[in-house]
Formats: C-alpha cells, structure tokens, sequence
C-alpha cells in the first residue's frame, strides 16, 4: 500500500547497492515494474542508477498512464529495455528475450531473437464537455433567484494506442530432428527436453531402439523355403535371419516353443516343436540346415505342416495344447502349385498364418494369409533384418488383441440407450464398451475416448479431453445410466459431429478419428447425413448393429462393409471384439489429413503445406485463429506479418491442444 515513491525506492538501491552481489565482471540488471505514476520525481536518481553501470528494465503493469517516465527509468535503447506487461505470459517471453540479449551473452541453444512490430497501449482519464444545462445561481436581490447556462464536465478513460517494437525468443522444437526411431512419437517437455513413446518391441532405449523378447505364449514353427527359386543365397539370408531374430526372442524362461521346417517338392521337420529347451543347442541345429534346391511346392508344405507340424509336443508340456499355435512362413519365390486351398485348410485348423518375403511376393503373401497386416515385406536384405520388432509384435498379437498400442487416436462410442434396446441390453453394451477401452492406453498424447448415449436426444457423458488415463475411463462408464426412450441415431452422429469431434472439445489435429455406434438398428432413417457429414470432416463411421435391420440402410451410414458388423445377438457381441478394434486400429495407422477435422476455429479456413498447415482468420488471430482482433483508432503497422498465416507441424499439435485445454479452464 501506500503512495508510488519510485525515486525513493531508486535512492534505497543507490544508497544499498545489491547486497551479496559479486564482483564487477559480473553484469547487475535492475528490473522496475510499476505504472509509471511516481509520486515525485524519477530522472535525477534514474540518471544515477545508470551512470553506475546498472542495466534497468521498465516493465509497465496492465495500462501504464506515464510512458515517459517509464522512459526515463529505462536503459538505452528504449526498445530493448521497456517492456509491457499487460499479459503475463509475453511479459516473461519478452523480458527472457531481452535479458538474453545483450545482458546475458548465451541464449538456449538453437534459439534466436526476434524483432517484431507491435503496440504499447495506455489508458488515460480525459476531461469532456457534455454540453450547458440550466442551473440556479444566487442573485444580489432577496427573495430572488438568478438562472443561467452552467457547462456539465464528464470524464471518460480512452484507450491510446503507440506503435513500437517488440522482441521474443523463438526457439526450435526439440522433436524437429526426429529422435524417436521406429515409428516412435515424439512429445516434447519445453524446450530442450523430449521424450518417446514406442511402439511395442522398440523400447530398448530411450529412443525406441528395438528391444526384442517375446513375453507371449506360443507354440511357433518356422517354414523356410528351400527351394531352386530362393537359391542359395536367399536361403542362407533367410536361416540368418531366423538365427539372429531366435537369439534376440528365446531366453531361458521364454513361455514358448520352436521349430524349424524347410520344403521344396518334399517337406521336411529337422526341428521338431520343443525339441530344444536351449538357446545353445537350437542355434546348433539351425546352423545343421542345409539348402535342397527342388520346385516351389508352398501350398503343399502348407497342407503338410497343418497336418503334421503340432503332432510332436514333450511329455512334460502339459499346456502345449491350450497355446496359440503359430506358422511363419518365409519364401521369395512364387509357388507353383495352388496356395488359395492350402491356405484356407490352415486356418481351418486354428494355426496363425504370417508371410515374409520381399516386396514382389507382397500380393501371394496376401493370399496366402488372407490379411495384409499378417503380411511381412522387406525392400533389400538389411531391412529385413529391420522387420525383426514387427515379426515378433505380429507373433504376439496373436489371439489378444492389443489395440493400437501407441497409436495416436480420437475414439468416440454412441452408445443406443433406448426402450428399444432395453436396461438388460444396455448393460450388455455398456460392459462391451468398457472392457474395449482395456485395449487402449489412454492418455493426452496416444487414445482420447469419448462416450455420448442417446435415445431421442444425444448427451455427452464425458468428452475427449475429460479422462487421461484408463481407470477414470472406467469408473466413468459405470455410472452410464439407461435413458428409455425412443431412439434417433441421426441426433447422435450430429450431436459427434458438432459437440465431440471438434478442437473445441479436446478433438486433436493430425489425429486419426473414429465414431462406434452401437444399435439395435432403431432410428437409423436420419443418420446417413450426418455419417456423411463426418466422413467429409475427416471422422471413420464404424457401425456394430445387434439384430434385425434393413442390411441397405445400414450401408448407407456406415458407408463401406468394411466398416459395418452386423451381429445376430447380444450374447455374441463379446466375440466380435477383437474384430472390432483390429479395424479400429487399422484406421489409426492410416495416413491422416491435417485439416480435417478443421483445427482452425471461428471460421478460419485451413490450408495444407508439405507435412503442416496454416490457418487463415477473418476477424480473428492466433495459430488456430483463437483470439478476436481487438481494432483500435490507430491502424497496425504495415510491417506486421499476417498474424493468421502461421505454419504449425503436426509436432506442436499436443502443445495446442494442452494450451486450448489452459484457456478453456480460464
């Protein structure tokens, strides 16, 4: 409290000196900040504090009255030394600029400063004439009163506005050079520090090395084309391979079983399931194959292996049999008897098919598999050697679905909580979606999950950017209640639309987007349109329907079969989960468009760069067009660069979205 004695406080520090203040080599800054109304006056001691090598920053609060005594307080030049600090954030950006240069001889690495234009503002208390109004004086004469014509003074506070020069720092993003190895995320922590989110099998160092052990149960045999078409050479890449992949893979508690079959017109099991129970001696036996050299004969040995291959199993392995049995099928030459049948027969015999071979198999591979994601294909012999983490991430997602591990993803579920569907039935799905969320690591940086419920009207019951972590997820979810009345699926995907999937409500840009609705097949006469308006806007329509409905209706929202599973009961709903989030999962793998959905707000239109966008605002500014241009007498200096036309990378998306998160709460 008291009076504003800034001269006086400038004598103290004359008189005082910084006390514990080292020796003179060392720079002494002085940092003032007030609103430039001192009660006497400032320029003697001001003069003073500078004449002994003092550098003095002035730094005006909110809306400074006194410009010139704040220049009169600051060190030369102006510019670098007067500061304002109408909003936080830019006071300390601008103050660490300048500090930096020329006081401080070192800045963070990388990291430059930069001159801009901008506008010192200060409001000043005017005095204004309102006009003359009639008023009563006193007259000479008793008994009388004279009128006359009095003026009526108001005061009004105007803002006035001072072009000048600002200055900030800008520094490079730490994820710029692309650490993280192995398809790993990079998430940056200010402005020096990261760190990576890897996928599984890539976490041997901190930046996603691989790191290979498979922790999975599974009885697995390899079939190693022998034949005259891999020759000798790609036979002996291929037993390399395997012997490298097995050392990293099979450690002395290693919950699984191997063994080695190679074929060209004739199969043959050198390394029978089990037979070895050592690193040692298995490598020993692989060293033992040798290359045979007959026809290509893949779909024969296919049909061989599924009869022949899992018979032979230790006596003490009382489990083998309850284990996921895995085939992994290594050839680079095309078959030449029919693959389609032999194919089909293993599947038949629950065996797990992948295929690796080089990019011209890729196509037989597929056929031979019936998937593209049990499909591996490498480009030249050391990347096949790379393809190890995704071998062993394939063997282990055998019969557990693992969601999209580190995957960045906005899924929301619209969930059908009508009469038609029913309290039972309601649980049921509502079990379904909470045991989904188990697959996914829910956090800011990898899985949002949303969850709205609808009958005749849709209601959020927590949006994307509400829970960041698994557990409040679920809790969550618990307390879903039933609504009971009629269904419209139309209000709910127009409910995703406008009040889910949007930067407003935590959606993230550069992220790939999926909608799951649940039905019954209820209400689906007004949903095609808004389906459609979300697949425009960037956001996969994934439908799961229980029981009866007009198969071509069904289509038209889910808008592809790809991404419509109709399911004849509740009680079998269970069953089609892993389906469900493998096609989830795939379209989180996807290529993404950063502008859709649209991360500019307030109408800004979005316009794609090479790997970023901009926004352009009407009316508004900010990298995402969120701040109202507030237009003042005085017009912006021509030298402005257009605030709209900022590039963001994708990398600087978790940063905008935990910002939109600060001034949401604000």
């Amino acid at each position: 409290g008291g009076s504003t004695e800034t001269g006086q406080a400038l004598k103290y520090i004359l008189h005082k000196g910084f006390p514990g203040g080292r020796n003179s080599s060392v720079p002494e800054v002085l940092i003032i900040i007030s609103d430039g109304k001192s009660q006497g006056s400032t320029a003697m001691p001001a003069m003073q504090v500078k004449e002994r090598h003092i550098t003095v920053f002035a730094v005006g609060i909110k809306f400074p009255s006194r410009w010139e005594e704040l220049h009169v307080l600051a060190s030369e030049p102006p510019e670098r030394h007067l500061l304002f600090a109408g909003d936080a954030e830019d006071a300390a950006n601008g103050l660490y600029s300048t500090l930096s240069d020329p006081v401080c001889t070192a800045t963070a690495p990388g990291c430059k400063v930069e001159s801009h234009p901008c506008e010192r503002r200060t409001l000043e208390t005017v005095k204004e004439v309102a006009g003359n109004y009639v008023c009563w004086k006193g007259s000479k004469q008793p008994n009388a009163v004279q009128a006359s014509l009095c003026p009526f003074i108001r005061w009004k506070r105007v803002l006035i506005k001072h072009p000048s020069r600002c200055f900030r720092t800008v520094c490079p993003d730490p994820c710029d050079s692309q650490p993280c190895q192995n398809g790993g995320t990079c998430v940056p922590e200010g402005l020096d520090r990261y760190h990576c989110l890897c996928l599984l099998g890539y976490a041997g160092d901190t930046h996603c090395a691989a790191k290979l052990s498979l922790d999975c149960g599974v009885d697995l045999l390899f079939l190693m084309d022998s034949s005259a078409g891999v020759t000798l050479e790609g036979f002996l890449r291929f037993k390399a391979f395997l012997k490298r992949f097995l050392q990293a893979v099979v450690g002395q508690d290693s919950p699984m079983s191997v063994g080695v079959a190679q074929y060209d017109d004739n199969v043959k099991i050198p390394i029978e399931l089990g037979q070895h129970k050592d690193a040692f001696s298995l490598m020993k036996s692989i060293d033992a194959l040798n290359f045979s050299g007959g026809r290509t004969l893949t779909g024969g040995a296919l049909q061989y292996i599924a009869q022949h291959g899992f018979r032979s199993t230790p006596v003490f392995a009382d489990v083998q049999g309850d284990l996921p049995r895995v085939v992994v099928l290594l050839t680079d030459s095309k078959s030449q008897d029919s693959v389609a049948e032999a194919a089909k027969y293993v599947k038949d015999q629950n065996l797990f098919l992948l295929g690796i071979g080089s990019s011209f198999m890729r196509a037989e591979l597929t056929t031979v598999t019936g998937n593209p994601q049990q499909t591996i294909v490498y480009s030249d012999p050391q990347d096949l050697f790379n393809r190890m983490p995704e071998l062993q991430r394939k063997i282990c997602s055998v019969g557990s679905p693992e969601g999209c591990q580190a995957q960045s993803l906005d899924l929301a579920f619209a969930v059908d909580a009508s009469s038609g569907v029913g309290l039972e039935n309601f649980l049921r799905l509502r079990h379904f979606v909470r045991s989904s969320c188990l697959h996914f690591i829910i956090n800011r940086d990898v899985t949002q999950i949303a969850l709205v419920i609808y009958g005749r009207k849709a209601h959020t019951m927590f949006a994307l950017d509400t829970h960041t972590s698994n557990s409040a997820v679920l809790q969550a979810i618990d307390q879903v209640p039933f609504l009971g009345d009629s269904a419209s699926a139309g209000s709910a995907l127009l409910h995703v639309y406008n009040d889910v999937m949007t930067v407003q409500r935590g959606a993230r840009p550069g992220v790939n987007k999926v909608v799951v609705l649940l039905t019954n097949g209820g209400g689906m006469q007004d949903a095609a349109a808004p389906a459609q308006q979300l697949r425009h806007n960037g956001v996969l329509v994934f439908v799961v329907v229980i029981g009866d409905t007009e198969r071509d209706m069904l289509l038209r929202v889910a808008g592809s079969p790809t991404y419509l599973v109709h399911i004849s009961s509740y009680e079998d709903l269970q069953y089609y989960q892993g389906l469900i989030i493998e096609r989830i999962c795939e379209e989180a793998r996807s290529p993404v468009n950063l502008c859709k959905p649209n991360p500019c707000m307030n109408q800004g239109v979005c316009i794609l760069g090479p790997g970023s966008y901009r926004c352009q605002c009407h009316g508004w500014e900010g990298p995402h067009c969120e701040t109202r241009v507030v237009r003042g007498d005085s017009p912006r200096s021509p030298a402005l660069p257009p605030r709209s036309h900022v590039q963001w990378s994708p990398r600087g998306l978790q940063h905008f979205s935990r910002a939109l998160q600060h001034s949401k709460r604000q």
